[in-house]
């Protein structure tokens, strides 16, 4: 039976930890968290489930119906025999989460808000309610894997499952987050995931995955962007590397590095948005070859595998989550910054996406594109 043999690959380094006891469950509502709690349960720990509620989906700036998830979570938490709690964190999430994709998408970047979820959200706050409630860590669904080394220090590793991956999530991560996190999911393919779930029985074992931001599930960031902050973006002048103008465009904020397709210009040949400036209410037009570059500089980053870097490293990094992995050259410039330095152009680097960096299947650390 499949769920046997897993199990004990999964938990090999869970159960030579030292005073994991109580666990609280991350609980989603979906097939990973519920699998994830079955695991903990299943393996001896004492498993509490959690489920976040991270902002008002009736509220008429969302463009989503009520969800089913917290339903979904408890029906679970019924099934496993283990208590449920749900935490309002609108307000957190709001002020911290919404706010900073707001403030990014403003100023002309294009955020990621999943690593900011994960850094102040589900390892931040839940983390807080899983100590007060006793718990010694907290597991999630994340397809990553949390190892120890000698020195004690937690190393951050690419999940089994490769197309499944999202260590690249979890790069901004402090150690003792990942120090009091469980990831038994990263020994796991998604196909064994549904598995394991159909066979429990959960609900939620075929639920579909969402692809979209959670707090903007038609993909509209414009439209959000307009309800939440009663904003108006007007239209400006499309221009080319020179400066001259080229045509009108329906407002910079609608527009990322790299972008072809919507432009709604023909200019005789395929064109791609180079940049903007959104004091000027500009996007600069450019020919692919305009798109490639050879560094980044890098802020608000985070070392896992060290504490601070004193010589420039050789590494690879990825600079967005669907991007493969590049060769490059690292160089910490200040406490909060890095440079580095490609083997070979990359294309479209964009600002306020995440570099992350890599050795082999290790999550060295990661920063935020100036």
């Amino acid at each position: 039976m499949i769920l046997k043999d897993l199990e004990r690959t999964a938990f090999q380094l869970l159960l030579n930890g030292d005073n994991m006891k109580k666990v609280m469950i991350a609980m989603s509502g979906g097939v990973d968290s519920a699998v994830t709690a079955h695991l903990i349960k299943n393996a001896g720990f004492d498993a509490i489930g959690a489920t976040v509620s991270m902002f008002d989906r009736v509220d008429p700036r969302f463009a989503s119906n009520p969800s089913n998830d917290i339903d979904d979570a408890k029906k679970v938490a019924q099934i496993l025999g283990i208590e449920h709690y749900v935490y309002d964190y609108s307000k957190e999430f709001a002020n911290t989460v919404i706010d900073d994709f707001i403030s990014s998408y403003l100023s002309g970047s294009t955020p990621n808000p999943c690593i900011v979820c994960n850094k102040k959200i589900k390892f931040g706050k839940l983390l807080e309610a899983a100590n007060d409630l006793g718990c010694s860590h907290i597991a999630s669904g994340h397809y990553a894997i949390i190892e120890k080394d000698t020195n004690g220090r937690f190393l951050l590793k690419k999940g089994k499952d490769t197309k499944k991956d999202q260590a690249y999530v979890l790069w901004s991560l402090s150690q003792h987050q990942l120090g009091h996190t469980l990831l038994p999911l990263g020994e796991f393919s998604k196909d064994e995931v549904r598995k394991i779930a159909e066979e429990m029985g959960f609900v939620n074992s075929r639920k579909k995955e969402s692809q979209d931001i959670c707090f903007i599930p038609d993909g509209d960031y414009v439209s959000f962007l307009s309800r939440y902050t009663d904003m108006d973006f007007p239209c400006g002048n499309y221009i080319d590397t020179e400066g001259n103008i080229l045509g009108k465009h329906m407002g910079a904020v609608r527009y990322t590095t790299g972008q072809r397709k919507g432009l709604g210009i023909a200019l005789g040949q395929p064109m791609y948005v180079c940049g903007k400036d959104m004091k000027a209410n500009t996007v600069t037009l450019g020919l692919e070859s305009n798109l490639f570059s050879t560094s980044l500089n890098a802020s608000n980053i985070n070392f896992i595998a060290f504490e601070k870097l004193n010589s420039p490293i050789k590494l690879e990094a990825k600079i967005r989550y669907s991007h493969n992995t590049a060769s490059a050259t690292l160089e910490q410039t200040s406490e909060n910054s890095f440079h580095l330095e490609f083997d070979s152009p990359q294309r479209a680097i964009t600002k306020g996406q995440s570099v992350v960096l890599y050795d082999g299947d290790y999550v060295l650390g990661g920063g935020i594109i100036d």
